[in-house]
């Protein structure tokens, strides 16, 4: 009998991919720290958004796959570089004249322009942690402002210092001319200004482990690495926090591959193992442009779980890790039906099958039953033509279609219903365009209000759907698809819709010979 390790070591699915590239470093001697440590990184310079919170997902689905094929303990560290000193201001949010003020400060030196926490990027790392909060992640937060002032990056700090010409002749390598001249791993923090200086090195001292420096005004200074009086560049940095904490895996974008080199360099010859490595495409936004924390031009978090459930945002950074993604407000609603689908499939499922589901990994091993009687698609077009404004207007017609279903019964419907409201009302309603049909159209649509009057099947979509076909098969629609569309833009006023029998059986057949007859007498129109 098949075992779930034998399986998930054979499985295709892409975290069992990378989990088993993670075993394979230990499959010698287990790991002397004790754990195998997964890292995700986050730069707080702007607000999270959704392609932070991805690297997080995707990170803690390889972190469950990797249990299931090894008994080593896991850790995941969610690292905040929130010593970063903050190069220009995020354009969303207050208080634009203040933080120009603070630039190049780091990002906890900063004050919070909203006026909650005790700095800019305390207040950034608090909406990081909280996004993941509701998402129920395990994880171990680490601020880079304690890691540097704390002493626990000192040892490294350090060797870094004794190792300076190394690291140097790995960074000049990527570096035009000009930039080379002024380059330096070291960033100092001056003691008066607090701003996080950008200036070449006069002398490192690989004994008392200090840099000596002159500042933008010509002063000479002399500061140790250690306790928080330096920073590292953000790509040394990387590859010496791998050094530092020996991460076994770190995932990110792939505006980030090119540098891999760099990182795995420096992560080496400060005495650590390089890790694995995940590159993701990156998110998109409507333009096709790449989403960024300062620009706010991507969904946020918060924006998402307006418009569904958490587990369907799950379900979209599961799909598809290696392939650019348009995330914006319309592939919502795709999601979560085919989440939900999903979740359907599973219990019928062999065990390979459910473990390339991507339900298996979003639960970890444990998905719950689908209650969606409805789908979401649907629903959003019950909203439109019942003129619903709360999720109360839509269960009449739910109820009329499934009379076994509640709120109580379907939590997930529940709440997918009054998500549909929302949605329907912020993105669907506003781009509505009725029309009126053709009189091939009107000839068509006539008939089927005839057909439904007589109609004595009931509720059945399939037999609906089957009635549906007849009529613009009748009526001489080539392709038969442009009979639908007309329903659709006549109806609904969007050039796509639903299976139409099933919206019949949803919306009611006396209901919907009730919606013809106004499309057809210009109602919808006006």
């Amino acid at each position: 009998m098949t075992t779930l390790r034998d399986a998930a070591m054979n499985s295709k699915a892409w975290p069992f991919e990378e989990a088993r590239r993670v075993l394979k470093r230990y499959e010698k001697a287990p790991p002397k720290k004790g754990y195998v440590l997964f890292e995700t990184g986050y730069g707080p310079s702007g607000l999270p958004h959704i392609g932070t919170f991805g690297e997080v997902q995707r990170t803690t689905m390889i972190r469950r796959a990797f249990e299931i094929i090894s008994d080593i303990p896991t850790r995941l560290f969610c690292f905040s570089d929130d010593v970063d000193g903050m190069r220009k201001v995020p354009d969303n949010v207050p208080q634009q004249e203040m933080l120009r003020e603070n630039l190049q400060r780091p990002l906890t030196s900063v004050p919070d322009p909203f006026g909650e926490y005790e700095s800019f990027g305390h207040h950034n790392n608090a909406m990081l942690r909280r996004f993941l909060d509701t998402f129920g992640f395990e994880y171990e937060f680490i601020s880079a402002t304690e890691f540097y002032k704390s002493g626990q990056f000192d040892d490294t700090l350090r060797l870094a210092a004794e190792r300076y010409e190394a690291i140097m002749e790995i960074m000049l390598a990527s570096l035009r001319e000009e930039r080379q001249q002024t380059y330096s791993c070291f960033l100092p923090i001056h003691p008066e200004t607090g701003r996080v200086l950008y200036v070449p090195m006069k002398h490192v001292d690989k004994v008392n482990h200090t840099i000596t420096f002159d500042d933008e005004t010509g002063r000479e200074w002399t500061l140790p690495v250690t306790g928080g009086n330096v920073k590292l560049q953000w790509k040394p940095d990387f590859g010496a926090r791998w050094a530092a904490l020996d991460v076994d895996f770190e995932m990110y974008g792939k505006d980030h591959s090119t540098n891999t080199p760099i990182y795995d360099g420096i992560c080496e010859v400060l005495g650590g193992r390089k890790p694995e490595h995940f590159t993701y495409e990156l998110f998109l936004d409507e333009q096709g442009q790449k989403i960024s924390k300062s620009k706010g031009n991507g969904l946020t978090i918060d924006e998402w779980l307006t418009y569904a459930a958490t587990e369907s945002l799950g379900y979209f950074m599961y799909q598809k890790p290696k392939t650019a993604k348009r995330l914006w407000w319309d592939v919502i609603p795709k999601a979560v039906d085919e989440y939900h689908q999903q979740l359907n499939a599973f219990p019928a499922q062999t065990v390979d099958q459910q473990l390339a589901n991507p339900v298996w990994h979003i639960h970890g091993g444990k998905p719950p039953a689908s209650d969606m009687v409805v789908s979401f698609a649907m629903l959003l077009n019950l909203a439109s033509v019942a003129g619903a404004k709360d999720k109360a207007g839509l269960w009449g017609f739910i109820r009329n279609y499934a009379p076994e279903a509640s709120p109580e019964k379907n939590p997930q419907l529940d709440q997918a219903a009054e998500f549909a409201v929302r949605y329907f009302n912020a993105f669907v309603a506003p781009g509505r365009v009725f029309r009126l049909p053709s009189d091939k159209e009107r000839a068509a649509m006539e008939d089927l209000v005839a057909r439904l009057k007589v109609w004595e099947g009931g509720l059945d979509a399939e037999a609906l759907q089957t009635m549906v076909f007849a009529v613009g098969t009748a009526h001489q629609f080539e392709p038969l698809r442009d009979w639908f569309t007309a329903l659709y833009e006549v109806l609904l006023g969007a050039s796509q819709g639903p299976r139409f029998g099933g919206f019949i059986a949803l919306y009611g057949v006396a209901e919907t010979v009730a919606l013809i007859d106004r499309a057809l007498a210009g109602e919808l129109v006006a």
